[in-house]
This record gives C-alpha cells, structure tokens and sequence, in this order.
C-alpha cells in the first residue's frame, strides 16, 4: 500500500525539523573549515566520543596504512580527546551534542560532504583497525588506485571481533596498544551469510541502490558474538568510498548508496573489548544510544559470568588476510592480486 500524501508530508517536515536542529548545534573546533585533502588523499572520518583511550594507536596504524587527512566529529568529549586530536597535523574537528542514535548518520554524511567531496573517504570507529591484501606494500594509494582504474567507487569489508585467550574482564587494565597485541584470537566458525539485497539485512532500500562485482557478493552475520552473546551483528561494512557524483556516503552505519561495490573485500579487526567494555555497555544503555539491545544482552552475560571468555577451541590465533580468504570469509581478487604483482615488479 503506498504512502499517502500526509504522510509524505510529515516525512518531509521531521527531515526538516532535523536539519535544522542540526545545524543548530554544530561547532567547528578545530583545524580548517573544508576540504584539506589532497584529490589523491584518503580522507578518514571518525565519530568520537571519549576516545582517547584509541588515539594513539588509531593515529599509528591509520597513518602508516597511507592516511594524511582526518576529520573527527565529537560527540561532546570530556577526556582529553579534543586536546589530543589537536596534537596531530592534518586534523579536523566538529562537534554536536545531540544524540548519537538519532544523528549518526548525519553526523557522518555531513563531515564527508564537508570535507570529502570528489575524494576517498575511509570510515573508521575507533575500535576498528581497517586493513587490506597489499597494505604494507601499496598501501592506501595503491588500493585506492586500482579501485579507480576499475570503476569501483566503495570496497565492502568484514568486522572480526578479536579476543584474549582469557577472561574478557583481565583486558579492564589494558592500555589499547596492549589489548591489540593480546587480543590474537578470532572464530568464524558461526559466520552467517545472507544476500546482498537481502531484506534480512535491515537496510535493504540503500544496498539495493548499488551495483555489485561480478559473482556477486554477501553480507556476514553474528560471528563470536552470536555464538556467545546472541547478537545479530552485521559483521559487513563499507568503510573505503569515493564521494563523487550520485554517491550517498554513509548513508547507514554499515552501508552507503549508489556505489560500485567491489571485487575484492578489506578486513576490519574489531577490538570492542579492549578496556572497560562492560562499562561502556552500560552507559550506552543508561543514555540509550543503542537500539538493538545488543549492549544489554553483553552486559547481562559479563554481569553474571565475571570470568566470561570469547576463547573456546574453534578459535584461531593470527588469523591473516590470505587465510581469512581461503576459509571464504573475505572475497579475493585475481585482477587485483595481478596489479599488485604488477605495481612490485
């Protein structure tokens, strides 16, 4: 039954209302006021909030992967991470403290507009560490190269969550350097895919609006946290896009439209663990910034089991791209395996 012109209207009136309060609480905080990047840089966007826990090791790692321009949009820090950010060169800073589970998206889109247009926009939380077949030897400009010479305009990548051997609460004390070094262990053994455009997905009306590479791709489901939480988590993302014409960038936490997806994926490690997660759960759901639940259903099982462990004997230390590939939950390339080839010779 298709809308009627009331609710058509309506529609139109909150996309309004929420434009308005938008820009009605945005602050520039620092660094300059558009665009700074290079046509050839990758521009990294990052939503923040009280993450200077991450900072140096998401500044370390981002860096040597080939990133010179980074554009955070805080949430209203109160931990220094404003003043550290203001440390580095080649940084951004806006800020809103409207709340996160109505304006994630537009926090999102609109620091990509500002600052990203016509060029490459990585899109990185600051418990993720992105990586790439090829990334200590092409690096970012090397991906992003092939990718143009091919038409693509966004990489899709999977989420592994990864863990300690040992009781989630031991990583409390971790710095975050720590905690990646220590958390070597992954499982995929309860992976779960479903169709591309698959309505299962939950945000099916953006990733129908982008075409695919040949074969095909899927879209990952539950993994670890499935298997020991019960979550429903999608584990696929679109972190690597160009935001150039007919591109809606971000236009969902795990997905922007009107891409070229394609044909080889990046890996995403996930360190929602390190530090104080239970914490962080529960104040996630003291200032309900979440609406799946799924902060609640962690912290009910860390609560009652405090000696709570992610470890059990399917997983795998180490895991890499190249055997990630092979246990088919990353897609390869051949075409892009021969450019790397290609740009070593």
């Amino acid at each position: 039954m298709g809308r009627t012109l009331t609710q058509k209207l309506a529609d139109r009136a909150n996309r309004m209302a929420h434009r308005v309060r938008f820009r009605a609480s945005l602050r520039h905080l620092h660094g300059p006021a558009g665009c700074f990047a290079a046509p050839d840089q990758v521009v990294l966007i990052a939503l923040v909030r009280d993450g200077a826990y991450y900072l140096d090791v998401f500044f370390d790692h981002y860096r040597r992967l080939g990133v010179s321009a980074f554009v955070f949009f805080d949430n209203g820090s109160a931990d220094g991470t404003i003043e550290r950010i203001r440390q580095e060169p080649d940084t951004a800073v806006l800020q809103s403290p409207l709340p996160w589970l109505e304006f994630e998206n537009t926090f999102r889109a609109y620091a990509a507009e500002r600052y990203g247009q016509d060029r490459w926009c990585l899109f990185a939380d600051m418990d993720e560490l992105f990586d790439f077949e090829g990334s200590e030897t092409a690096g970012l400009a090397g991906l992003t190269r092939y990718l143009a010479q091919q038409g693509y305009t966004a990489l899709q990548a999977e989420m592994l969550e990864m863990f300690p051997k040992g009781p989630l609460s031991a990583a409390r004390g971790l710095s975050y350097a720590e905690a990646v070094q220590s958390f070597r262990y992954s499982d995929i053994s309860t992976v779960r895919a479903v169709d591309y455009t698959s309505g299962d997905t939950g945000f099916a009306y953006h990733l129908r609006q982008n075409t695919l590479p040949p074969g095909g791709a899927q879209m990952l489901f539950g993994g670890v946290r499935g298997k020991v939480f019960g979550e429903n988590c999608c584990l696929s993302k679109h972190p690597l896009v160009f935001n150039g014409p007919g591109v809606q960038a971000a236009a969902h936490p795990h997905a922007s439209s009107g891409v070229r997806v394609a044909d080889l994926e990046g890996l995403i490690r996930h360190y929602k663990f390190a530090g104080d997660s239970l914490a962080r759960d529960l104040q996630s759901q003291a200032e309900a910034v979440s609406e799946h639940g799924e902060d609640r259903q962690r912290s009910s099982a860390m609560q009652t089991q405090p000696d709570l462990s992610l470890w059990s004997s399917d997983a795998v230390e180490g895991a890499g791209i190249s055997e990630l590939q092979r246990r088919g939950f990353l897609r390869s390339s051949p075409a892009y395996r021969a450019f790397l080839a290609g740009e070593a010779a």
